[in-house]
């Protein structure tokens, strides 16, 4: 299985983009000072360079012809302080460029997190952990080596060769093209170079975030492994990705120990040109020999910056692939609402207030290819529209029916998950959702936490469409116990407390409310102690548990229940069943459920057949009528009596008017 799509494995790294570099170059104007100033030094620098060459001319021509030592002693001492100054101006260098790659890798890690949290649920649905971890840290990466080795650097390889080549012509120009006639050779295997490093590199980078997505995956998936015995197919899957990473990188490896020894006889073939054009010129004294000392140091310091600039131009070669995948990681659309509203507070007490109404009108959903959100809810990261539904869907009716049009209708479309669902939940309510799995009990609860969107019909919260509403505030009023709870590693307190900020005695108040006291007061620091990854540590009845009191905690207008009791034994299950009574009033609540009797008690019971609502009513009546819900109540109470034949249920759900 590849944790990479055919498509990013086939995609080429741009050569250069000036858009890419463009939108780069935003992150590093706050701290062009920064630039300003390791531009100035590398002048320095490269002006520097230069002294030793002059000297050493001076000193042979004048110095030592006249017999003067005090010349020499002060060439020494010049050249000397050259060194010195070289040396603090490259120190300095290096800090400023390096703080300046870990400034602009800051930056746009935080706005590469902060995007990913506002990105729709559909989109982590089909992308893998282990790839956006990749864009993450060493695609970022990529970048800091630019502006730290790459950028900067490269311009005062640039100047170097510009300023050598000035002296060098200016002393003597029939030199300087002796020494100049090995650059197109020199060209040319950069050229060539540059070409096998990139396909190297764009095979590394490919490698890297399919090792990353396997890790990831394994990992967290560690006791399937295990209990399946898994441990050596897996371990040889990950040794071909292992083994295929390292190819890519000796591969890269290789042209280097290729590159960087031609280069190296290339300057040296420039330096015999240069004798061999200088010799019969100084014997005819027409050149002095401190000129030819001059051009051999010279020519030495010309072809460093050669060989630098082709390894920056690689470095910019893996930048570009990395700034691509990056920035269509942060022009992926995010879900319309999301962000902080200022008058956040304001808007959810007063839906508190109020109390909460749903309402679902004619809802249809499918998962369309990990999308589920239509055209007018999608933007992107500067705000502007992306259209993603197809045609038909956008015109009132369902996809699929009528002509196809373009290449994408040409593949059947999804099925349809929900089809033409509706009802309404008042205030105080509770509504059970009842049906085989897969009928689209979750999916109605994914659409009304907005983590998709519907392709037709409205979901209304208070008579307005949920997606005019904030993300924060449409949040904000709900409660939802997952049947798969999720905590992260942390203390207990900080898990309990993720939607506010609350006091201990707050804390304390909702952790008793639910029973989920005497947990915390078994554990080894109480409500400081630290939950493992996933909150390993305490077990699957305890988690919930706790999710209860996450729920509690956040006060919810509207709370949502999927199948909250099914981790629990029979004891902990009563004691959760009275805290949600008390919950429960007041509050308007959606519970699906998979043991029918849990949900006896509820005002309105809906149940889904293939994403339709086949019947609803009570409880009673609906065992009466003999259908569905029947069927269903029948199969799990084992009985074989119709129309609500006496059956000893189990403890159920108790509903507030009835609770203690």
């Amino acid at each position: 299985m590849s944790a990479v799509s055919d498509s990013e494995q086939q995609k080429s790294a741009p050569g250069y983009d000036s858009r890419l570099i463009s939108r780069l170059f935003g992150y590093v104007r706050p701290w062009r000072l920064l630039v300003v100033a390791a531009l100035l030094l590398i002048v320095l620098q490269s002006g520097l360079q230069l002294v030793g060459p002059l000297l050493t001319r001076w000193v042979i021509d004048t110095a030592l012809p006249a017999r003067d030592s005090s010349v020499v002693t002060l060439a020494a001492l010049a050249f000397a302080g050259a060194l010195l100054v070289q040396f603090v101006a490259t120190y300095a260098q290096t800090l400023l460029t390096a703080l300046l790659g870990q400034r602009v890798m800051r930056d746009l890690r935080q706005e590469l997190y902060a995007h990913l949290q506002r990105l729709p649920v559909s989109f982590f649905d089909r992308t893998p952990v282990g790839r956006l971890v990749t864009r993450s840290t060493s695609d970022v990466e990529a970048l800091n080596e630019l502006f730290t080795s790459g950028v900067v650097a490269g311009l005062g390889d640039l100047f170097t060769l510009a300023a050598i080549s000035v002296v060098m012509l200016v002393i003597d120009w029939r030199l300087a093209l002796a020494a100049f006639i090995v650059i197109p050779m020199v060209f040319g295997v950069s050229r060539l170079f540059q070409s096998r490093v990139r396909t190297a590199y764009r095979e590394i980078r490919t490698q890297l975030a399919q090792l990353n997505a396997f890790l990831q995956e394994r990992i967290a998936g560690v006791r399937v492994v295990q209990l399946f015995g898994r441990e050596r197919d897996e371990r040889r899957r990950f040794d071909t990705l292992n083994t295929a990473h390292l190819d890519a990188h000796l591969r890269s490896i290789r042209v280097y120990a290729l590159y960087f020894p031609v280069i190296e006889f290339l300057t040296t073939l420039a330096l015999a040109s240069l004798i061999v054009a200088s010799g019969a010129r100084v014997q005819e004294q027409a050149l002095t020999v401190g000129t030819v000392a001059a051009f051999l140091q010279l020519v030495r310091r010309f072809f460093q910056p050669l060989q630098d600039l082709s390894e920056k131009f690689n470095i910019l070669q893996a930048a570009m692939a990395a700034a691509e995948r990056i920035f269509t990681l942060l022009d992926t659309p995010a879900t319309a609402g999301a962000g902080v509203t200022p008058d956040r507070e304001a808007r959810v007490a007063a839906l508190r207030d109020a109390g909460v109404t749903i309402t679902f009108d004619n809802v249809w959903f499918r998962y369309d290819g990990g999308q589920g959100l239509t055209d007018d809810r999608l933007v992107t990261a500067d705000g502007s529209a992306k259209k993603q539904v197809a045609k038909a869907a956008t015109q009132g009716r369902p996809a699929g029916e009528g002509a196809s049009e373009g290449a994408d209708h040409a593949r059947e479309a999804p099925a349809w998950v929900l089809r033409g669902v509706s009802f309404v939940v008042a205030p105080g309510q509770t509504l059970a959702l009842v049906g085989h799995t897969g009928a689209g009990k979750s999916t109605i609860v994914n659409l009304l936490l907005r983590f998709y969107e519907p392709q037709r019909g409205r979901i209304l919260l208070n008579g307005e469409d949920i997606s005019a509403i904030p993300l924060d505030v449409l949040r904000a009023v709900m409660g939802y116990v997952q049947q798969d709870i999720f905590l992260f590693a942390g203390d207990v307190a900080s898990n309990i407390r993720l939607s506010s900020s609350l006091t201990q005695a707050e804390l304390d108040q909702a952790a008793s409310r639910v029973g989920a006291d005497r947990i915390i007061a078994r554990l080894p620091g109480g409500w400081s102690h630290e939950l493992a990854e996933r909150g390993a540590g305490v077990s699957v009845g305890e988690r919930q548990l706790l999710a209860f009191a996450r729920a509690v905690a956040a006060d919810p207008a509207l709370l949502i229940l999927d199948e909250a009791t099914s981790a629990v034994d029979s004891q902990i299950e009563a004691d959760i069943q009275r805290a949600v009574a008390t919950l429960m009033q007041g509050r308007t609540t959606i519970a699906i459920a998979h043991r029918l009797s849990t949900i006896a008690d509820a005002d309105e019971i809906l149940v889904l057949h293939h994403g339709e609502v086949v019947e609803r009513g009570a409880h009673g009546d609906l065992l009466v009528r003999g259908g569905q819900y029947e069927r269903l109540f029948r199969l799990e109470s084992g009985g074989s009596n119709r129309g609500g034949a006496a059956v000893t249920p189990p403890l159920r759900l108790p509903s507030p008017a009835t609770s203690a």
